[in-house]
């Protein structure tokens, strides 16, 4: 039995993936191969954290994702003080 493609269900997971990396332990590695380590780890939070806040859309079999890169107009979210 075949289940149905559940756009949404494939952005929760995403959210979940963002998640495990921000809270994966850094292995015991040192210098060079730790500032590697940390620095993917920063990307793929990065990148599964954009997916997951996207609007998914299935229309006649194709799926597209809407993500809205535009800066935040809520000041609370501003970086600059």
């Amino acid at each position: 039995m075949e289940q149905a493609f559940e756009p949404q269900e494939m952005l929760d997971r995403f959210k979940l993936r963002a998640e495990a990396v921000k809270a994966r332990q850094i292995p015991p590695v040192e210098g060079q191969e730790r500032r590697r380590f940390v620095e993917q780890a920063q990307l793929d939070y990065f990148d599964f954290s954009i997916i997951a806040d996207g609007q998914a859309d299935l229309a006649d079999g194709i799926l597209t994702i809407t993500i809205d890169l535009r800066p935040s107009e809520d000041p609370k979210q501003s970086s600059n003080p």
